[in-house]
């Protein structure tokens, strides 16, 4: 790497790709970032780059910002897991990634890191931390719960076509579920820890996750661009924890007692769906969906062996990072 060597980074003011462009400023690069206009700007505050106003769907916009760049990380999604439509969440993913692709391949980028998600590989009800997932489970469309797991399966699958037949010089990294600071939106997962930090969270379902920190889901995608093989997959996650644990712990960080009471799914999928009911009316997101739930009977425990054999990886205990999040969210409002 020479300090002229320019990356591009999409969803740049998103909470993974603020965490990805501000890894590469520290490392060096010059970095570029591509926003769309209504996007709100609070991550780049400070963030030495160089913006440039686009969409994910204009193919046009993303080859102006990467003339001359070597390296692409494509880091923009529509992470939502309802929407009043949701084919949008699909047409978003997948033809968002086509068009960067292309563009990519327009502009003869060097080395691309595509980031896709853990959502596209296999867990099921009987999912334990011996046996967790990894990248040998990819899942099947047809398979996947919902809109947004069917659009990253999809988008994945194309990033994998592409490289085989137009030799697109991508790495896959598959990210779990990042915690941490500047989850402006916030994500789903930042929403149950925002809820359960304010005490709206009495009760728990029996369900897993995998929890690592966003700094180190950024310093992963640095090192697949140094170090991943062209046509792999990494996952990059942390520790395998219940939703019960995760709630004790941040009832401990925020002075609250945990919660103890274990709710069986089957009475809550007909409050998802009377809470999707009201989201169509008011175009709010719920915070119970039936996707969710259906979800939530899995595990989603997984292991990041590979990408620590193969890119020296080296997630950091999740209650750090934990603990950063709940100190973001604390000094921005979010916990009022």
């Amino acid at each position: 790497m020479s300090a002229l060597d320019t990356v591009l980074v999409t969803g740049a003011s998103g909470f993974v790709g603020s965490a990805v462009a501000r890894a590469a400023a520290q490392q060096g690069y010059k970095v570029r970032v591509l926003v769309r206009s209504s996007s709100p700007r609070q991550n780049l505050v400070g963030l030495d780059a160089q913006v440039f106003e686009g969409d994910m769907l204009d193919q046009a916009s993303i080859e102006r910002a990467l003339a001359g760049a070597r390296y692409l990380f494509h880091v923009a999604a529509d992470y939502r897991l309802w929407a009043r439509d949701p084919a949008e969440i699909v047409r978003n993913n997948l033809d968002g990634t086509r068009a960067v692709m292309q563009a990519a391949l327009a502009q003869g980028v060097e080395r691309v890191v595509y980031t896709s998600s853990v959502a596209t590989l296999r867990v099921n009800s009987a999912t334990t931390v011996a046996s967790a997932a990894d990248e040998t489970m990819p899942l099947n469309a047809s398979e996947a719960i919902g809109a947004y797991k069917r659009s990253k399966v999809l988008a994945e699958r194309l990033v994998e076509e592409m490289i085989a037949q137009s030799s697109l010089p991508a790495v896959i990294v598959n990210p779990s579920t990042p915690i941490g600071a500047h989850d402006v939106r916030p994500t789903p997962t930042g929403r149950i820890i925002i809820e359960a930090a304010t005490g709206k969270m009495p009760a728990f379902v029996d369900t897993g996750l995998n929890l690592v920190g966003v700094d180190e889901v950024a310093d992963g995608h640095l090192l697949a661009l140094h170090h991943g093989r062209i046509g792999e997959r990494y996952i990059l996650g942390g520790d395998n924890v219940t939703l019960q644990q995760m709630l004790a712990e941040i009832a401990e960080l925020s002075g609250r007692r945990a919660p103890r009471v274990k709710l069986p799914l089957w009475p809550l999928f007909p409050l998802a769906r009377a809470a999707e009911a009201v989201a169509q009316i008011t175009g709010k997101e719920p915070f119970v969906t039936v996707d969710g739930l259906k979800m939530s009977k899995n595990r989603m425990f997984f292991t990041s062996a590979k990408a620590q054999r193969d890119l020296g990886y080296r997630p950091s205990p999740h209650l750090g990072a934990l603990r950063a999040a709940l100190d973001w969210f604390g000094s921005n409002g979010y916990l009022k």
